[in-house]
């Protein structure tokens, strides 16, 4: 539990992530998902409840802790005045490698990371995304057993995010565990092994993205017709293969939609009926529930595109090793 004057920012938040596996962390803002990662990183102190990271507890031993994880927060930190292989350099000599590998390291984070070319000029010289890349780059520097990304893509451009995400898969194909809380729910569809939705400081869900989507509903026909005039024939159509016959109209759009159950054999049956009523059609889909559904039937409205920094943002935590490195 963590309470932030009368906020109760913490209210028994409790994780455990398997070793070489990625839990996204999805919630809106002031969720609880900053406020996790900082008490599992060492840099908030719970009121109470227990964390353990790699099987250190973070309270009692966090400098062991420290050794053992990689952090990339909301917002990159890098030394401005120094250059991007200087910095990455610093980072591995802190971490006490030597002069030759951290240089080494550097030289290959920074090819990885796009910045070959701008290596040697400083950091103030570097656009936002390119200090983002950079702060990813030093958080990668010791590749650490277990690893917390806290919105890691925010602000890069999708050539970018994709070579992050390539990234991470090799990290996590390689063992290290990862804790990633987002607000691009593509991303947690896309790298996350297990979702916890989290909102007021509870986990209000868990499970894979395909579980999480199962709970809002099955799939939905989606069709667009080719004529505002023939909106009224395509609705009657889809509401005699319609679970509840409500369908959703979209006059502009000329799209309509109907949640059905069936899969691609009602489809084609729809899709036979429409042309037997002479109903011209531009497209046709069998839809299934998206995270972002999911988000919205959870929390009662869409992930934000940037969670509030040090808001008393809620989490309690616990994480461990097995084999569960968090727990």
């Amino acid at each position: 539990m963590k309470t932030f004057g009368d906020v109760r920012a913490l209210d028994g938040v409790d994780l455990d992530v398997p070793e070489g596996t990625v839990l996204g962390l999805l919630g809106p803002n002031g969720a609880g998902k900053t406020t996790t990662v900082r008490v599992l990183t060492t840099l908030l102190r719970p009121d109470s409840g227990r964390a353990v990271v790699a099987g250190v507890d973070v309270l009692k031993h966090p400098n062991e802790v420290r050794r053992s994880i990689g952090l990339s927060g909301q917002f990159a930190a890098v030394d401005e005045y120094l250059t991007g292989r200087e910095n990455l350099h610093m980072v591995g000599r802190l971490y006490q490698m030597s002069g030759r590998a951290a240089k080494a390291r550097a030289a290959e984070l920074l090819e990885r990371f796009g910045l070959a070319d701008a290596a040697d000029r400083p950091a103030k010289t570097y656009s936002g995304g390119m200090r983002r890349r950079l702060d990813l780059a030093a958080a990668l520097v010791v590749s650490p057993p277990v690893m917390f990304m806290d919105e890691p893509t925010t602000g890069l451009d999708p050539r970018n995010r994709q070579a992050l995400w390539e990234v991470i898969q090799e990290l996590v194909a390689g063992g290290t565990t990862l804790l990633l809380t987002t607000q691009y729910l593509e991303e947690a569809d896309h790298l996350a092994h297990e979702i916890c939705v989290v909102d007021h400081g509870r986990v209000i869900a868990r499970g894979t993205s395909d579980q999480l989507k199962a709970r809002t509903g099955g799939e939905r026909v989606e069709v667009v017709v080719h004529r505002p005039d023939e909106i009224a024939a395509g609705r009657e159509v889809l509401a005699a293969f319609g679970r509840s016959g409500a369908v959703t109209v979209e006059e502009h759009t000329r799209r309509l939609t109907v949640p059905v159950t069936g899969g691609a054999k009602l489809l084609a049956e729809v899709i036979r009926e429409l042309d037997a009523r002479g109903v011209e059609i531009d497209d046709i889909g069998l839809r299934r529930p998206t995270l972002d559904d999911v988000f919205i039937s959870l929390t009662g409205h869409a992930a934000e595109q940037k969670d509030a920094p040090d808001a008393p943002d809620a989490a309690g935590a616990t994480a461990a090793s097995r084999k569960d490195p968090l727990k």
